[in-house]
Parts: C-alpha cells; sequence; structure tokens
C-alpha cells in the first residue's frame, strides 16, 4: 500500500508522483490497478458528477459518501479527501471534527483543505492531532467568487503571495501542497525549494506529481477543455456509440438474442 514514506521516496529520488481525481468504487478501481499512487476524492463531484456550476455546494456528507465508495475500490493508491467550502473555514474545533469524520468514517489516508495563511493554524492543529494534511493553494476553486472566475494565478505580484502561502503551509504541517493554475516557472521555483510534496494542475512538468480528473483524462466531459487537460481517450464518442447501437438492436429486434435469454 503506497503511505507517507513512499511519497516522500519518490520525491527524494525524483520519481514522478501520479495522481487522479475521482469519485467512484469502478473508476477508483481502475486507478488502483494499474499502479496510480494517489486518488484525490476531490469536490469537483460538484460539477464533474452532480453538473453543478462550481463546487461550492457540496456537502460533507456527499464527501464522505464518495470517500467510502472510492475506498472501497482502492486497495493499494494513497486516499485523500477534499473538505468541502465551509466543512473547516467556520472554527478549528468544527475543522477538527469535519477532518475525523471524514478519516475514521471512510479510510481515507489524508484530506485536503485549499487556501493560504489564513487555514495555517488549523492545518497545524489537525496534523499535530495526526491527521494528514495536503494543501491547496493557486487557483483555489472554492473561493470563485472572490477571484473572479477561472484563470491563472501567480503572475507578477500575485507569485509571492502564492510563494508566501505555500511555505506557511509547509511550515504548519502540510505534507503535500497542490500548485493550481500557476506558472509553470513560479512552479518550479517552489518544488526547488520545497520539502513538502508538490502536485501540479495547470502547473507546469517542474511538480513532484501531476493530477488530473478521471473523467477529463478519459474524455467523458466535453463542453470543457481547459489548456492543461490531456484527453489520452474518446471515451464520450464511444460510450454513446455503444448506446446508439443498444438502442438500435432494440428497435430492431436484435437484443436480446437466445444466447442472452434463459431457457
Amino acid at each position: 500500500m503506497i503511505t507517507l514514506r513512499t511519497l516522500f521516496k519518490k520525491k527524494e529520488s525524483g520519481e514522478k508522483i501520479t495522481m487522479i481525481s475521482t469519485y467512484d468504487y469502478l473508476s477508483a478501481k481502475f486507478c488502483d490497478q494499474v499502479g496510480i499512487d494517489c486518488i484525490l476524492v476531490g469536490d469537483s463531484l460538484g460539477m464533474v458528477f452532480q453538473g453543478g456550476s462550481s463546487t461550492l455546494g457540496v456537502s460533507l456528507e456527499e464527501m464522505i459518501y464518495h470517500t467510502k465508495a472510492v475506498r472501497k475500490g482502492a486497495k493499494e493508491s494513497f486516499v485523500i479527501t477534499d473538505m468541502p467550502f465551509m466543512s473547516y473555514q467556520v472554527s478549528k474545533e468544527k475543522a477538527i471534527e469535519n477532518c475525523g469524520r471524514v478519516i475514521k468514517e471512510t479510510g481515507a489516508n489524508a484530506v485536503k483543505l485549499e487556501g493560504g495563511e489564513e487555514i495555517a493554524d488549523i492545518i497545524y492543529k489537525l496534523v499535530s492531532l495526526g491527521v494528514p494534511v495536503v494543501g491547496h493553494v493557486g487557483f483555489t476553486p472554492q473561493k470563485i467568487n472572490t477571484i473572479g472566475g477561472y484563470r491563472v494565478v501567480g503572475k507578477e505580484e500575485e507569485a509571492e503571495r502564492v510563494k508566501r502561502d505555500f511555505k506557511i503551509l509547509e511550515e504548519a504541517g502540510a505534507f503535500m501542497v497542490v500548485l493550481e493554475a500557476v506558472p509553470s516557472a513560479l512552479a518550479k521555483e517552489i518544488t526547488d525549494s520545497a520539502k513538502a510534496i508538490t502536485i501540479g494542475i495547470g502547473a507546469g512538468p517542474y511538480c513532484d506529481g501531476q493530477v488530473l480528473v478521471f473523467h477529463d483524462l478519459v474524455g467523458l466531459v466535453e463542453d470543457i477543455k481547459p489548456k492543461f487537460v490531456r484527453r489520452y481517450l474518446n471515451g464520450a464518442e464511444l460510450f454513446k456509440k455503444a448506446l446508439s447501437e443498444f438502442k438500435e438492436d432494440v428497435e430492431k429486434g436484435r437484443f436480446p438474442t437466445e444466447v442472452e435469454s434463459y431457457g
């Protein structure tokens, strides 16, 4: 089974870390079977799985539900759960209670919190109590309303803030930090001096590892394609082709056949 020690050994040896964000048993099982290091049960499920316009409506109960399903499929991969909007920002006590629930009820290996300096005290307390924490800086989807839409974060004067937030999270005890939608040069600068593991999504090739959403990677999402997404399969086309063939076979009496029927 992949552990914190496994991940840090990869960082130290320069071996890249792989991470997939997904939300269900079957896709998690596929990731596990091919040796993906980490599975992130992302609050992006609010958009990809539920069809919402942002991640803000996802509840703690939904994250717990999906993490339980992923954990059943992921026997070896390191599982991380996103803490949803306002599940940890309200107070340190509420953060401890909710993060503790996730670890106890789901079997997740770690939790992920978005933000910088403003959540450092929460991260420090969680880590001191035995809860491994992943940070998330750069573009942080839970702040979509204050950031002003989906955009690259960390150009010019913003770069210093991103570097400062990363350092603060690292010092607070975050063992890993996701860098989202930041310039490649900035991600390299951060990674080159980082003790924590860096995972990039739209942050260029220099991070310790990379994460993509399962549904993006296999081409199930058709309506949007961020610059950083590489589609390894046109899944939507294949799925629709199979469904169309099923529809036609049923309508024309070709399915089921005697072979597919009980005597």
